[in-house]
């Protein structure tokens, strides 16, 4: 049994992009070196014709398809983490993620993961997000805390990763950030791709940057530091961190992309972002579901010493 296939057109701002890339970077539920081995299998067509290099290049407007088998189960085991569940039903679970978890096994964290602490407690994941991450269909950041959804069911991994792709998905965060936020609110739209310098960071209007829009709004202006309420547009990589980065205003505890706020996060030893506010569709039931989650106490404590001045 096959997989609902594959059926993607290329947009204008892909134009040269590797079939591979572009496909991993357009269907979540295979990763790239998966995708890779797809298309060296003859399972992938661009305008009709079996293309088996994953580096071929892609012209806009081209349609892209993919019939891929049924993955494999897993083979990860579940592990005894604590989790702070927020909503569970048949097809998703939303879980409020403490700071410092990894979403999913990967290079350096094959153990002690979100996907490992969901499978410890008997969660189902659906298969189609891959072995090494079953059901995820976004991420977030290892030192970033809040609200994330899973799927359980395959259906409904397909119909999250639709949703997300289309912009389908509302996500707000809290982030506080080093410096006064001028103007106080705004909109950041600046493509973000893999720096030139280093490839394992983000930056912006590097080649073969993809769109990427940020909508800020400041909540409290403190002492060498601005707290901001931020709406994603788009959901590109460490994008909060590298728009707001770009602006000068550095996320506090972000020595990755800035160090403006490393006074104020030496002591707090985890990125000061969180994931407050999910609102999504249901992909079976079609209602409307919407998640609030409280800033955690250390993140409460570091604003109560700001505005005591005492950071």
């Amino acid at each position: 049994m096959n997989r609902p296939p594959v059926r993607l057109d290329v947009p204008e701002d892909a134009a040269g992009a590797r079939l591979d890339a572009f496909l991993a970077a357009h269907e979540k539920r295979l990763t790239r070196s998966a995708w890779k081995r797809a298309i060296e299998d003859g399972r992938v067509t661009v305008e009709g014709r079996v293309v088996a290099k994953p580096s071929w290049p892609l012209k806009p407007g081209a349609t892209v398809e993919a019939s891929l088998p049924d993955p494999a189960p897993s083979a990860l085991h579940g592990e005894a983490i604590p989790l702070t569940i927020v909503h569970e039903d048949e097809d998703l679970v939303v879980v409020d993620k403490p700071a410092g978890l990894v979403v999913h096994p990967g290079h350096g964290n094959r153990s002690g993961t979100l996907v490992q602490a969901l499978l410890g407690r008997g969660t189902p994941l659906a298969p189609s997000g891959g072995e090494q991450r079953p059901g995820i269909v976004h991420r977030l950041d290892k030192n970033t805390s809040g609200l994330i959804v899973v799927a359980k069911s395959n259906r409904a991994h397909r119909a999250l990763a639709a949703a997300f792709a289309g912009r389908e998905v509302s996500k707000t965060y809290v982030a506080l950030v080093a410096g006064t936020v001028r103007p106080a609110a705004g909109r950041i739209e600046a493509a973000i791709g893999r720096s030139r310098r280093d490839p394992t960071k983000m930056a912006v209007r590097t080649p073969r940057a993809r769109s990427a829009t940020t909508i800020y709004r400041t909540l409290e202006t403190l002492t060498g530091a601005t707290l901001l309420e931020v709406d994603l547009v788009t959901g590109r990589t460490h994008q909060i961190r590298v728009h707001l980065a770009s602006k000068g205003n550095a996320v506090v505890g972000d020595d990755r992309y800035g160090s403006a706020g490393r006074r104020i996060g030496s002591a707090f030893g985890r990125l000061a972002l969180h994931a407050a506010q999910l609102s999504f569709r249901h992909p079976v039931s079609n209602e409307v579901l919407r998640f609030t989650s409280p800033l955690p106490d250390e993140f409460e404590a570091l604003l109560a010493r700001l505005r005591k001045g005492t950071t």
